[in-house]
């Protein structure tokens, strides 16, 4: 018997979901059975190709570098079951291409909306699915082919094996406060100031935090007592505005705020924090039309000035 036969899709789909999870505990959880139930697949995938995929330890499963080879095809399988799936699905339903896109807050809350916008007048009956979410749970769907391309920071190289990135554009952190803060009355005031307020810090495991952590260290501050780590725009935006907090964020966030006046950016030297934002995607997965109109239109909005909400792209 070949192994082509011996393999099932609960085999891969089994596999792929430790990997992006790293643990069996959470893998069974999301794929909504028991934990036994998942080493079981695992061990019948593993006897069936004759290595070992994952080296379990009490804090969880890490892949071999069997494990390693095997993710990027069983990957690469299931990403083309589901582009074979949403084919059927667009000529019965008479509908046009289905794209999934993982984008970082930064991007969702500027140029995403521009960028979907003239994607949508090109593609006429193309479904886009935007996605957000932190840089590791964005990279580890597009990994196991759940989402066609991701639009966010460069990663740390680690976490770049056998992705691609298409630099866009650099992007600073910055310090934005309510407009009447008493920060905003004080020129040239020491960055230490800030420690006299609530400060909301961007989440550990964020792609922003090590930059920020950087900046705040070479500025004399070792730590933030008073804190609340989030990296969500719609909780940060009102608990600033109604508090004399300080909130440091990607300027991406909150651009059109300070554009507006709903917020104000302190004069903060954030060079340091300057990141590439740009298009990642998996080496070994050619994007369909699809997914390459979508990346113009996102290199078109990248380079403009215009509103997200400009009608006329």
């Amino acid at each position: 018997m070949s192994i082509d036969q011996r393999i099932k899709f609960r085999h891969l789909q089994c596999f792929l979901e430790v990997a992006r999870q790293g643990s069996v505990v959470k893998a069974a959880d999301v794929l909504g059975i028991t934990q036994p139930a998942v080493s079981k697949t695992l061990k019948e995938l593993e006897d069936t190709l004759d290595v070992s995929l994952f080296d379990r330890t009490i804090r969880g499963a890490k892949l071999t570098p069997f494990g390693d080879v095997f993710l990027r095809h069983a990957g690469a399988s299931v990403a083309a079951l589901r582009q074979g799936v949403d084919g059927i699905a667009q000529v019965r339903n008479r509908g046009g291409a289905t794209v999934t896109v993982g984008a970082l807050p930064t991007v969702s809350a500027g140029m995403m909306p521009r960028a979907i916008l003239a994607y949508k007048r090109r593609a006429t009956g193309t479904t886009v699915r935007v996605i957000t979410g932190d840089n590791a749970i964005l990279l580890a769907a597009l990994r196991v082919g759940e989402v066609d391309l991701v639009v966010g920071r460069l990663a740390e190289p680690e976490q770049m094996k056998n992705l691609v990135f298409e630099h866009l554009y650099t992007e600073p952190v910055s310090f934005v406060v309510r407009p009447d803060h008493p920060l905003t009355r004080e020129a040239g005031f020491a960055l230490t100031r800030i420690l006299d307020f609530t400060v909301l810090l961007p989440s550990e495991g964020s792609i922003i935090r090590p930059a920020v952590d950087r900046l705040l260290l070479a500025n004399g501050i070792g730590g933030v007592p008073d804190r609340i780590e989030t990296v969500s725009m719609p909780f940060g935006r009102r608990y600033v505005r109604s508090s004399d907090a300080v909130w440091i964020i990607s300027r991406g966030v909150v651009a059109e705020d300070i554009a507006e006046g709903v917020l104000a950016e302190l004069d903060v030297d954030t060079a340091i924090t300057n990141g590439p934002v740009g298009l990642t995607m998996r080496a070994d997965q050619p994007a369909g039309v699809a997914v390459l109109m979508l990346m113009q239109t996102i290199r078109e909005a990248a380079h403009s000035g215009q509103s997200p909400l400009d009608c006329n792209l």
